[in-house]
């Protein structure tokens, strides 16, 4: 690894870590170290480093803002590839935005509302980065990131980049082609917006934002989602009925706001809320015949 560090600071990617706490960088404040963690300070310094991971046969995953992320207690093997403060571009033309993978949506959201664009409202309250959005086709309110995204500019393994549309995305619910058949990093999103009426569109901003402070627990470390839905039920609903709300295993909790949500609520480890979920699930189909599928991440070694 000693070589790999030494080639890395030779081509003055951006910072490299060895053995990076990920529990720093996820919003549960879960997760051991990984090998390696990079935070390349633009694009095309991304690109070094997956061709430094090729020519090493590297396993890798990228980050964002470490929301909907379970990482092990025993850390992720290989490298960790965090997009941040150099991918987080932003251009405006018109009612098209171009923005990096590594930007907030949340800012975003807040920041485009202000300019009288509509059509992000939805994300006023979801905690993580453009890429993982539209990795995910992450959504709220009755909306989500297929609505408005018009292509995505992806980074494969192979190293190579590649436009793909709307469509090419193969999005669902909070599933996109990334996932699993064609692994990338997303570097940068184009979204088509409406232009409408700001003082509306700042007050629906903050109405969503209002409703996710009174009905999740977002004074916690936590994941956010822990269940896909599994319609026409809901996830919060069946755990609700279940009686489960405030059920714990050793430091992790089912949120009394919100049945969906599992807390640290105090040196919560990854087994902890690994056995929480599992119980979520064996309860949960015990009494209502219903398979649980988690929408949460776990990532990193067992």
């Amino acid at each position: 690894m000693d070589e790999i560090i030494r080639e890395l600071q030779t081509l003055n990617i951006g910072k490299v870590k060895e053995n990076e706490l990920l529990a720093n960088h996820t919003t549960m404040k879960i997760g051991g170290p990984a090998d390696l963690f990079i935070e390349p300070s633009s694009v095309e310094n991304l690109k070094k480093v997956m061709s430094v991971i090729n020519k090493h046969g590297l396993n890798w995953r990228a980050i964002g803002r470490g929301s909907n992320l379970l990482v092990s207690d025993k850390g992720i093997e290989g490298v960790v590839i965090k997009l941040s403060s150099g991918l987080d571009h932003l251009e405006m033309d018109g009612t098209t935005i171009t923005v990096g993978g590594g930007h907030s949506l949340v800012s975003l959201a807040t920041l485009i509302s202000k300019k009288g664009l509509a059509g992000l409202e939805f994300a006023s309250g979801i905690p993580g980065s453009v890429g993982g959005a539209v990795y995910m086709n992450a959504g709220a309110h009755g909306s989500d990131i297929s609505k408005i995204l018009t292509r995505a500019h992806v980074l494969f393994e192979n190293g190579s980049m590649e436009w793909l549309s709307n469509e090419e995305m193969k999005f669902s619910y909070r599933t996109s082609v990334l996932q699993n058949k064609r692994p990338g990093i997303v570097v940068e999103a184009v979204f088509d917006l409406a232009a409408g009426d700001r003082v509306a569109i700042v007050a629906q901003m903050q109405k969503n934002k209002d409703y996710r402070k009174e009905t999740q627990p977002w004074n916690f470390p936590c994941a956010g989602s822990i269940f896909r839905n599994p319609l026409p039920n809901y996830a919060g609903k069946l755990i609700e009925t279940a009686g489960l709300k405030g059920f714990s295993m050793g430091g992790a909790k089912i949120s009394e706001m919100h049945g969906n949500f599992i807390v640290n609520a105090g040196n919560a480890t990854a087994a902890d809320v690994l056995a929480l979920i599992q119980h979520i699930k064996d309860t949960i189909f015990n009494l209502y015949g219903v398979k649980m599928e988690t929408e949460v991440e776990i990532v990193g070694r067992k």
